[in-house]
């Protein structure tokens, strides 16, 4: 039977509405033989790339030796082998692993122009990424209840967080946040991006790679929204929690002073958390938008950017603690 017919044509097993659909494949098969991603970053500063260059480049250079900085005097300082300060010393490694992930790469795109980057490359560049973003998400919540558990069960302190407890904890922390990014970082490579290969962000972001993907997508969604309830939503519950129970000790604390002091040894913890959850919170809960691709950058250049530099500014200037041992580090090196 001739397919010209078309009436026999559109009962035949295979329904003409199929060859739409393999119309529809053809751009994904075509671009399977590519093995680049090209990474988009503000197309509107063409003409300030030095400039940018320049800028990004201080503010690496800074978060780096400004962290590295707090991690030799806290090693040096006796009197600061403390909890508090031996996590104070892994939120600072976290944070020079963020800008070391990705700044490098974009100046590289800005200095020389080179957007491209390969599917190995950005999977790699995802799985650091997500690694530190679990990392530290699981950190802040162990800071949270350590001060709960200074302030609010004093007696059991040095039980809680002894030393050998504090090595377990540590390591609990890196390796459950990189399990966690490795799973997910599986998860994003079984994904197909048939749809094209630019990506509106200056590193591989994956609500940007999510963007491109037209399958496979269904796995990511659900193994994304296990891991925003465990790695997310769980910690930052705890955390508030253990704040609330705090805030609530101090309120019976009957001296002013006292008070003051108490608050004062959160206040470093709570403006940090404030920065991290609020910058996430701004990147990832924003709807998709192609007229918000440009907020969606600034806020990526925000965190991962100038939020490494922020955090040790934070801890160090309030503290007296850090400031002190800075001081005694650099007369001890001048002698």
């Amino acid at each position: 039977m001739p397919i010209s017919d078309p009436y026999h044509y559109n009962h035949l097993s295979f329904p003409i509405n199929n060859l739409s659909c393999l119309q529809k494949k053809r751009p994904m098969e075509n671009y399977t033989s590519s093995s680049e991603f090209h990474l988009l970053f503000f197309p509107f500063v063409s003409g300030k790339r030095l400039l940018l260059f320049i800028v990004f480049s201080l503010l690496y250079l800074t978060g780096v030796l400004m962290n590295c900085t707090i991690i030799i005097v806290i090693y040096y300082s006796q009197h600061l082998h403390s909890p508090l300060y031996i996590f104070l010393c892994n939120l600072s490694t976290i944070d020079i692993l963020y800008t070391t992930v990705n700044v490098p790469k974009l100046l590289d795109m800005l200095l020389f122009d080179h957007n491209t980057v390969s599917f190995n490359q950005c999977f790699t560049q995802l799985y650091f990424y997500g690694g530190c973003a679990s990392t530290e998400d699981i950190l802040l919540f162990t800071m949270a209840y350590d001060r709960y558990v200074a302030i609010c069960k004093p007696l059991h302190y040095h039980y809680v967080f002894s030393g050998e407890n504090c090595i377990k904890i540590i390591i609990a922390i890196w390796v459950s946040g990189y399990f966690n990014s490795l799973l997910f970082t599986i998860t994003a490579s079984q994904m197909s991006f048939c749809e094209s290969t630019k990506v509106e962000q200056f590193f591989c972001d994956p609500k940007a790679l999510l963007k491109i993907a037209c399958t496979g997508t269904e796995l990511f969604y659900i193994v994304m929204c296990i891991e925003l309830f465990v790695f997310g939503i769980c910690p930052f519950s705890c955390t508030v929690i253990s704040y609330m129970k705090i805030i609530r000790v101090i309120l019976h604390i009957k001296s002013k002073e006292g008070r003051w002091k108490t608050l004062n040894t959160c206040s470093s913890h709570l403006s940090v958390i404030s920065v991290f959850y609020g910058t996430v919170l701004s990147m990832y809960m924003m709807p998709q938008a192609s007229h918000l691709v440009g907020l969606e950058q600034a806020l990526s250049v925000l965190f991962t950017t100038v939020v490494p530099v922020l955090n040790p500014l934070i801890y160090s200037l309030p503290n007296r603690e850090i400031k002190r041992a800075l001081i005694k580090f650099v007369n001890v090196k001048k002698c």
